[in-house]
């Protein structure tokens, strides 16, 4: 199963919520009503609620929300 790299860049982001409302199943809103990674897909390591790693059981859901960000906030990239 390939994995992929999801990043919600904030600085973009206006927190309108089309991500959210279009893949709950990878972002959600943080406290700032701006795009996060749900906390199931991001790095133990670091825990950066700005990015986190999927695999291809969402990978659908999470290019349809970087397809529909008005501001082109959101990444995903195919690991390896």
């Amino acid at each position: 199963m390939a994995q992929y790299r999801v990043a919600v860049n904030k600085e973009v982001c206006i927190g309108c919520g089309v991500c959210y409302s279009t893949c709950p199943e990878v972002f959600e809103s943080d406290d700032d009503g701006k795009s996060q990674v749900i906390s199931k897909f991001r790095s133990s390591l670091t825990q950066n609620m700005s990015e986190g790693f999927i695999d291809d059981s969402v990978v659908q859901c999470a290019e349809s929300a970087r397809d529909t960000c008005p501001v082109q906030a959101i990444t995903v990239e195919k690991k390896g």
